[in-house]
């Protein structure tokens, strides 16, 4: 079964990535005992991982409602046609932003799909009308308020 994970990579490899994404202060120590394995061939592995690529870096996950971001937000837009020469610099511009916690371009009615955090919809409307709408070229600005996070989560399907 190809589950869409790299055939370099074995079933240590797999758990060590899994148990990384539950607890990424895990020590070596914690990680060898979970894989049966040594310190160092744990090291040796992590490090694989690390200089490959599928191990992007190491993050904090800050819980946003107790830093007074109560709101999250997915807007759509898109640019005009004659935007198009200068997509690159937008995107720049899109990036720069820190309540942008996420951009995709997309197919379908939006060119771009990003996702917003902040303090309240007060905050969140001057976002879009004084920072967002006012980049040159962003067009059919639609946005989705979330009502309530069910799942949010950081860890990607490594399988067995």
């Amino acid at each position: 079964m190809n589950d869409g994970f790299n055939e370099n990579f074995d079933r240590i490899d797999r758990k060590l990535l899994k148990a990384l994404q539950a607890d990424a202060k895990m020590s070596l120590a914690q990680l060898a005992e979970r894989v049966h394995l040594s310190q160092a061939q744990v090291h040796r592995r992590v490090r694989k991982l690390e200089e490959s690529g599928v191990i992007r870096g190491y993050a904090v996950l800050a819980d946003r409602e107790s830093l007074g971001l109560g709101v999250i937000a997915f807007v759509g837009f898109s640019l005009a046609a004659e935007q198009n020469r200068h997509l690159r610099d937008i995107e720049r511009r899109v990036d720069a932003y820190d309540a942008i916690l996420e951009v995709y371009a997309v197919s379908g009615e939006h060119d771009y799909f990003i996702k917003i955090v902040a303090r309240d919809l007060k905050a969140l409307s001057s976002f879009l009308s004084d920072e967002l709408m006012q980049i040159p070229g962003v067009t059919n600005v639609k946005s989705t308020i979330c009502l309530e996070e069910i799942k949010s989560t950081t860890a990607l399907p490594i399988g067995n």
